[in-house]
């Protein structure tokens, strides 16, 4: 294999591809967003406000969920998921070590203990049979109650991750979860639109919880999220613990945080919302295009392209490969213009931080295997056929 391309071989197409490029995104909706900016600025109404309460109800019912909870970032709405369900100090929740820092922190934030199953290696998403073995091997039954034999701790809920826009395994996941007790938050960061047998990701579980950072599908100006519940009570406790669990104001029944949705946000995503199919619709054609063209390459296990979702909806939040070479591969890439991304490059148990829950290199084999190979390429909707065709040459053109 050639590991050093001669960069003649990129100067010939001399066309950049950016990993991301929201430019072209926000020109073909100013003229929508900037008179709605305007209004927010002139009612001087900035928190909470009719953008909010209308774009709740509006991501509501595009994820065929019953109720939305706007607020502060994806982040935000994990760590507000987790309080509202009094998951804290002496609790454990089962989630995935692949994934981005906020599925783990923030259940190190409220006191609980992440405990890591490993990933499927096709979709990257959290493996059934890692946790199915884990709660057979490893944790005993306390009359209704699932603890862990090794830490003594109290096992609460599953944290499945719907990662780069692709659904877990959710049917087998909630039959565990309805057979030990466990509640459900689902991190839907990635993956809004995203559907499992029908069913959009957010409804499945206790929560949804979403990102609208800017590189998201949809995307806000800034940091925003939201959760979705379908439990109308549950609903309540979301919204009241947003405000610092106070209900009325300056009375306060619970602790909550500050995790308020800014209006601007909202009515940034409410113009972006109207669009969002459409986006999803060409990022599933561009990642068409080079599932097809880099099997017409021959490439063969030297990348392998993100398998064929068999459940649902993908929307593609990234296209990311399996690559031989995978460092060398971007070096080149970047050499024609290409931009690209690891995500990620050190599963969370592996990370200094986590160092105290005792997991050692080798204990999640998959996780490890897939930071080391995998490479995000550009699929952003507003792609051009010739930055596409750049990107398949251009890797083809490493490896032959």
């Amino acid at each position: 294999m050639n590991d050093a391309p001669s960069k003649a071989n990129c100067t010939v197409h001399p066309v950049t591809v950016p990993l991301l490029d929201l430019k072209g995104q926000f020109a073909a909706i100013r003229a929508e967003v900037m008179p709605l900016i305007d209004q927010v600025c002139s009612s001087q109404h900035f928190i909470l406000g009719e953008h909010v309460r209308l774009l709740e109800q509006e991501i509501a019912a595009y994820c065929r969920s019953a109720h939305g909870i706007g607020v502060s970032s994806g982040t935000d709405a994990l760590l507000l998921a987790l309080m509202a369900l009094s998951i804290g100090p002496g609790d454990e929740v089962i989630t995935s070590p692949y994934t981005f820092f906020a599925t783990g922190g923030t259940i190190a934030r409220v006191g609980a203990r992440p405990v890591f199953c490993d990933i499927e290696p096709g979709t990257f998403n959290l493996s059934v049979p890692k946790v199915a073995e884990f709660i057979d091997r490893q944790c005993r039954r306390e009359g209704a109650q699932l603890v862990n034999s090794r830490t003594g701790g109290r096992i609460r809920a599953l944290m499945p991750v719907h990662l780069y826009g692709q659904a877990a395994d959710m049917e087998p996941l909630m039959d565990l979860a309805r057979q030990y007790g466990l509640k459900v938050i689902e991190d839907a960061a990635q993956a809004i639109g995203t559907e499992y047998r029908g069913t959009r990701v957010g409804s499945i579980g206790d929560v949804g919880c979403f990102s609208f950072f800017p590189s998201k599908n949809l995307g806000a100006f800034g940091d925003a999220g939201l959760c979705t519940a379908q439990d109308p009570a549950l609903a309540e406790l979301l919204a009241v613990m947003r405000v610092h669990g106070g209900k009325p104001k300056y009375y306060h029944a619970h602790i909550g945080g500050n995790f308020r949705l800014d209006e601007l946000q909202a009515a940034v995503l409410r113009v972006k919302l109207k669009h969002l199919d459409a986006w999803t619709a060409a990022r599933q054609s561009n990642a068409a295009f080079y599932d097809t063209e880099f099997a017409a390459a021959g490439l063969g296990n030297r990348l392998v392209t993100p398998p064929p979702s068999t459940q649902g909806r993908h929307i593609y939040n990234q296209y990311v490969v399996r690559a031989r070479d995978r460092d060398a591969l971007r070096a080149h890439l970047a050499e024609c213009g290409i931009g690209t991304e690891i995500y990620y490059p050190v599963p969370l148990h592996q990370q200094q931080c986590f160092a105290y829950l005792g997991y050692q290199a080798g204990d999640f084999p998959e996780s490890e295997r897939a930071a080391n190979e995998t490479v995000a390429l550009p699929v952003y909707p507003e792609l051009s056929a010739e930055q596409l065709a750049h990107v398949v040459q251009s890797v083809a053109g490493f490896y032959t």
